[in-house]
């Protein structure tokens, strides 16, 4: 069937230019809290393993429960916003967050944190969505690029921050919290946040009245999305049953029948246009192989650190401040300069460092082994950060930077369900590979040859997304044009 698009809706809130900033302040906090809870748990991980107990696969549970249930969500709740009204599905995603931070700051044991985590996810899926379309609204389009300038680099900052920060909540120990505190102070952020947002949230989001959620896609992509995460994190665990190659070969089936199905939906679950970009198809792809092996590059990074060589939380957090300050200063430079300038040569330039980083990174452990320190692991982390945040501000501008009204909300929802994701599958995957190498009884040597494969490995996958690269157009401006 041919499906013809619907002229962009134009926006229909009237507010004060002054509370639209304000509106912004409250997506931005909701992004920000979502973000510090996607990548503080890689550093607390051996932490709430050694107060709660659980096998190996509970660190990789407590981290792809939260983004593969968050990743499932976005997909369907950008839709939902059009049923049900953005204003009022952010602030029950924000309320649910809030409520289910509590809920892993007090889990009891392991299963119940699994459980809270996988809530937390699927909230913060229902309140992320919303909050673009809602920016989109709230500010006249002469102002509007000025609002968005600073997310990108601001969304770097924060996702590199999480780790530092959760190291310091955990050396502090407040109120004898342990690990605790890193889900705990997100309770009164998410309140201020919460308070603000039901004061000056726009009552109309730009919702489409004609929208209707496709179920039959939802239950293919959630099915699919769950049959191929669970055996990724079990499977080693397990020995790998034959349940867990069914279970692989069922989800591909799934995605199989999600796409035919989607080509017949009168009301997709994804706005079929955007599959007509070739920026945003690349894109994605791009996204996927960046993040996926950066969420595996951090979880191995903390568990060799202080599984493989005993360092505390303080010291391993404080180890990947080279990290986050090389990609804090990309990221800036990126959406100041480069970005606007340089177009996809900047990916280029960002993947091609990262690559040198991480062999870099691979050779140092390999060549220092028990005897690393912060100042021999500081140029491989820094050259890795600042290849890394070269890349966050110019794929966001090629993937959704020439979006309509109409597409914006699903194609956001999209981008962050593919980061999420993908970063699930990375954990899961290279988080699998690691510890499969060291062994059921790892010492410190075979924890390091593990990590050194894992650097290779994730080098090789950046080297793989920098050739995908070239596919791209020239700037992303160009993104209907030729490249």
């Amino acid at each position: 069937m041919t499906i013809t698009q619907r002229p962009p809706r134009a926006p229909t809130s009237t507010l004060p230019l002054r509370t639209a900033w304000l509106v912004l302040v409250v997506v931005v906090a909701a992004d920000i809290m979502d973000l510090i809870d996607s990548s503080v748990a890689n550093l607390a991980g051996p932490s709430i393993r050694a107060d709660l107990g659980g096998g190996e696969g509970t660190v990789q549970w407590v981290l792809s429960a939260y983004t593969a249930a968050f990743a499932l969500g976005l997909v369907t709740s950008g839709r939902l916003g059009d049923l049900l009204g953005r204003r009022r599905l952010f602030l029950l995603g924000m309320t649910g967050f809030t409520l289910t931070s509590l809920a892993c700051g007090l889990a009891p044991g392991t299963v119940f944190l699994i459980v809270a985590r996988t809530l937390q996810g699927l909230c913060g899926s229902v309140m992320i969505p919303q909050g673009m379309a809602l920016v989109k609204v709230v500010f006249p389009p002469r102002h509007l690029r000025r609002a968005l300038t600073p997310i990108g680099p601001l969304m770097g900052l924060t996702m590199v921050g999480g780790p530092i920060l959760a190291g310091w909540l955990l050396h502090l120990d407040l109120f004898g919290s342990q690990w605790r505190s890193i889900f705990l102070i997100n309770v009164p952020f998410g309140l201020a946040a919460l308070g603000l947002g039901v004061r000056v949230l726009p009552h109309r989001g730009g919702e489409d009245p004609a929208a209707r959620l496709d179920l039959t896609g939802v239950g293919l992509l959630t099915a699919a999305s769950a049959l191929l995460i669970v055996p990724l994190i079990q499977g080693r665990e397990l020995g790998w049953p034959a349940w867990t190659y069914l279970m692989l070969a069922a989800a591909v089936a799934l995605l199989v029948l999600f796409v035919v199905s989607q080509r017949r939906s009168d009301h997709p679950v994804i706005t079929p246009t955007l599959f007509r970009k070739r920026s945003f198809v690349v894109g994605l792809v791009i996204v996927a192989g960046f993040h996926a092996s950066l969420s595996a590059f951090v979880l191995v990074v903390n568990l060799l650190l202080q599984q493989g060589l005993g360092w505390t939380p303080l010291h391993t957090g404080l180890t990947l401040i080279p990290w986050a300050l090389g990609t804090a200063v990309a990221v800036l430079l990126a959406g100041a300069v480069l970005a606007e300038k340089l177009g996809r040569a900047t990916l280029h330039l960002g993947l091609a460092v990262a690559v040198i980083g991480l062999l870099g990174l691979w050779l140092t452990v390999a060549h220092w082994g028990t005897g690393l320190t912060f100042l021999r692991l500081a140029p491989a982390l820094l050259l890795t950060g600042f290849g890394s945040g070269l890349v966050f501000v110019p794929l966001v501008d090629f993937i959704i930077g020439d979006a309509t009204t109409e597409e914006v909300g699903t194609g956001a929802g999209l981008l962050n369900a593919v980061q999420q994701f993908a970063g699930a599958i990375g954990v899961a995957a290279l988080g699998t590979l690691f510890l499969a190498h060291a062994g059921h009884h790892p010492s410190p040597r075979s924890r390091l040859d593990a990590a050194e494969l894992v650097f290779a490995l994730v080098a090789g996958l950046n080297l793989l997304t920098l050739l995908l690269v070239g596919l791209l157009p020239r700037h992303a401006q160009q993104a209907h044009g030729p490249a």
